[in-house]
This record gives structure tokens, sequence and C-alpha cells, in this order.
């Protein structure tokens, strides 16, 4: 790993003077800001029994689906399709560096992003005179699950990302395919299990443990448990792998 940070700094620079990252941190504001908004106005106009900022996690799903392929499609895609990445490969550098310093650099951008929605709450508490009204928003169990997970589920979500781009040359195809296999990740086992199927002992199971929303309830409740560290941890390392054989194998 001797050129890895050279690497790293090299993928850092080069996402902040990409148009496309400049493009997600737009659509990402806007989106979050907007909505943080639309659910204090339903606050505001009825009771509810969760807490703001557990409705807004709720939906963190919904920038992930651009944020990700959009931070990631041109990571290694590009490369290949430049004729770079045979390029770099021909210096003394290994697969695993290229494919760590791609998804590292994605990794911090994506959690920068989450980072700036804190200034939201923040915000909307400074205007606000009611101290219970203070502590509802800056709920702090709410505040470090949701971002906990935010941070862990990420490094799945920003490897799925990485391993799209290894396997072809054209950017579009990269974000559709990253776009298809988040959808099924975080959306296909609440829809089959929604769909109230006969489904075998040894199949309900893996959906369930699958189910991302429910670990997300768990951590916003203060309940941390190892299996969503492992899940995410694990999988994650496993895209990372199966990318750096693909980006060697495709040389």
């Amino acid at each position: 790993m001797k050129h890895f940070f050279s690497l790293l700094f090299h993928e850092l620079r080069a996402l902040f003077m990409a148009p496309a990252t400049y493009a997600a941190t737009v659509m990402f504001l806007l989106l979050m800001g907007s909505l943080y908004i639309i659910i204090l106005e339903d606050f505001s106009v009825a009771p509810r029994d969760n807490l703001p900022g557990q409705d807004f996690f709720q939906l963190f799903w919904l920038p992930v689906f651009f944020m990700v392929p959009l931070l990631t499609m041109k990571s290694i895609a590009e490369e290949r399709r430049l004729g770079t990445l045979e390029t770099l490969m021909t210096t003394p550098v290994t697969a695993a560096e290229i494919v760590l310093s791609k998804f590292l650099a994605a990794y911090f951008f994506y959690c920068a992003l989450w980072g700036l929605t804190l200034a939201f709450p923040w915000i909307v508490s400074l205007s606000l005179d009611n101290v219970t009204a203070r502590e509802v928003l800056l709920d702090k169990a709410v505040l470090k699950g949701g971002y906990l997970f935010i941070a862990i589920s990420g490094l799945l979500f920003i490897a799925v990302g990485i391993f799209a781009s290894s396997l072809t040359r054209s950017q579009l195809v990269a974000g559709m395919l990253c776009f298809s296999i988040l959808f099924l990740l975080i959306l296909g086992p609440p829809i089959i299990l929604g769909q109230n199927l006969p489904l075998h002992g040894w199949l309900q199971k893996p959906l369930d443990y699958l189910h991302i929303f429910r670990f997300l309830e768990d951590f916003m409740r203060g309940v941390v448990d190892t299996r969503p560290f492992f899940y995410y941890l694990s999988t994650a390392f496993l895209m990372l792998g199966l990318s750096g054989l693909i980006v060697e194998s495709k040389v």
C-alpha cells in the first residue's frame, strides 16, 4: 500500500473538480432540505408519534439512489474507457490500492454530504424559543443512531457503486447498474415481505435479516446490534474484493 495515499488524494481532488460531484451535492441538499421542511410542517399541523429526526432518516434511501451512482459511476468505468487504467496498472500500483482509494474518496464525500444535513435541525432550533421543541429536534439518541446507520450502511452502498463501475466502460451503464442493485438491496426485502407471501422458513429469515429499515429503526432507538455491522462490512469487503479481481482480469 505504498502509493495508496497518493492515489487517495488524487481521487479526492478529482471528485472536487468533477461537475457530477457538485450536481449530486446540490440535488442532495435541495431534496433533503425540502423533505425536512415538509416533515416540520406536518408536525406543526398535528402531533405525531415519531420525532422529526426519525421521519427524516426514514427517507435516507431517496438521495442514495441518485447520489451514489453519480459519485461512483465514473470511478473505474471512465478510466477504462480512456485507457488510463491500463497505464496506471503498469506502474508499481496494485488493483487493491486503486479500488480502495476510489472507494474511500467516494465514501468520505458521501459522509460529508450527510454531515451537512446536521445543520438542518440546528438552524431550526436556533429560531425556537421553546426548550422542549429544541430538545425534540436535537434528540441525541435519534441523531447519533441515524448518522451512525448512515455511515455504516454507506460502506455497502459506495462499494456497490465501485463494483458496478468496474464491470463496464460506460458511465451510464455503471450508473444504471448501481441504481438497480441498490433498489434490490434497500427496497427488495420490504416489498417481498410486505406482500405476505407464503415464504418458507429458510427464505423468510434471510429476507428479514436483509431488511435495512429494521436496522435503521433499531439504531434510532439506541439499540446498536453487531449484526448490521457484520452485514455491511462483510458485504462491502466482498464487493470491493470482486471489484479488485475484475480490474486485474480486464487490464
